[in-house]
């Protein structure tokens, strides 16, 4: 792919970016392009080597805060007439109440999903508090010589010591799973934010 084509490709996949982030991000990778030249390389290969259009958009959109894709998506390209404000205002008891409750459903099922995280962290410790307290327990029932009691309480610290290790890479596969998904959805809302250039 020639320097160019790169170019208008990146160029469209960032379309839906504030102009002068665009400007930068083109100015930047043209550089780029341009000292891997000066190393050496054939254009297509300087190009090859910075990687797919795709993965820089990718990249880019990542690290774009959502409210700079937003003040750029909402942006008016033109002056709303008096009835286009007019509709917008009636509307807006309808159209505002509809858009909060729909923020407000998918926050409260985020903070649920956070909430059963928390709650598996939270038997996870209370797993290996118990496991802690049982053997210093049955350490005591033993010299005072009660031996049955002292036989249940360390294979009940053993039992919650094991089911502890179970947990801890259950929290952490379930914990690192919500994270994934949390920016996974980032990037996804991010997306729709950005239109794409039609081809």
């Amino acid at each position: 792919m020639s320097k160019q084509e790169f170019l208008s490709q990146l160029r469209k996949g960032l379309s839906g970016l504030p102009q002068d982030d665009i400007e930068e991000r083109l100015t930047f990778y043209s550089e780029m392009i341009e000292d891997r030249k000066e190393e050496g390389l054939s254009e297509e290969e300087a190009v090859a080597a910075i990687g797919t259009v795709e993965e820089i958009v990718a990249q880019v959109v990542a690290e774009t805060p959502l409210s700079k894709i937003a003040k750029e998506r909402i942006r008016f390209k033109r002056q709303l007439n008096t009835g286009e404000i007019v509709l917008l205002a009636l509307g807006s008891p309808i159209w505002l109440s509809l858009a909060i409750a729909a923020v407000a459903v998918i926050l409260s099922l985020y903070a649920s999903l956070w909430a059963i995280i928390v709650s598996m962290w939270a038997v996870f410790a209370s797993l290996t508090a118990c496991s802690v307290a049982c053997v210093p327990s049955g350490i005591i029932f033993a010299i005072a010589g009660n031996g049955a009691s002292a036989l249940a309480m360390l294979a009940a610290g053993i039992v919650c010591a094991g089911l502890s290790i179970f947990m801890f890479y259950g929290c952490k596969a379930a914990t690192k799973s919500v994270l994934i998904l949390t920016k996974k959805t980032a990037i996804w809302i991010k997306n729709c934010f950005i239109k794409k250039e039609e081809a």
